[in-house]
């Protein structure tokens, strides 16, 4: 499936959880709503943000967990669970089935947003707050 049509498949699989909007990241994608990230797309492939609940209840529906294991780095080698489970077969047909598990996953995700800090403001230019030089008038 071409990234685009499979963006539209996902934004229409998860229409009952709300408004998604699709980001490219890192040769994949993420899915968001109400402004948090809820779904990792990757490979044609959707993945959905567990807590410990839920990834049992997904082991139960025959699902796994999204692994990425860095070539290079200070983690080069080394197995890492980043919290997306692989949506359940089932549900990739259902779309009341799919909000379903969507709704769960925005959840989480809205949980875990509200522990993080705030991001900070981006500090403003060196030269922001000094005032222009005066011109003077020539006479």
């Amino acid at each position: 499936m071409a990234t685009n049509s499979f963006h539209e498949y996902v934004k229409e699989l998860f229409v009952g959880v709300g408004p998604v909007q699709i980001k490219r990241m890192f040769g994949g994608a993420g899915g968001y709503a109400d402004g948090v990230m809820f779904l990792l797309l990757g490979n044609d492939t959707i993945h959905i943000k567990v807590d410990d609940a839920l990834k049992i209840e997904l082991r139960e529906a025959g699902s796994g967990p999204f692994e990425w294991t860095p070539q290079s780095g200070p983690r080069a080698g080394e197995t890492i669970d980043l919290g997306y489970w692989r949506l359940p077969e089932h549900a990739l047909d259902d779309p009341d089935e799919a909000a379903v598990w969507g709704r769960k996953a925005l959840k989480i995700a809205k949980a875990k947003a509200a522990t993080k800090p705030p991001k900070k403001a981006k500090a403003a230019p060196k030269n922001a707050n000094k005032p222009s030089p005066k011109k003077t008038a020539k006479r």
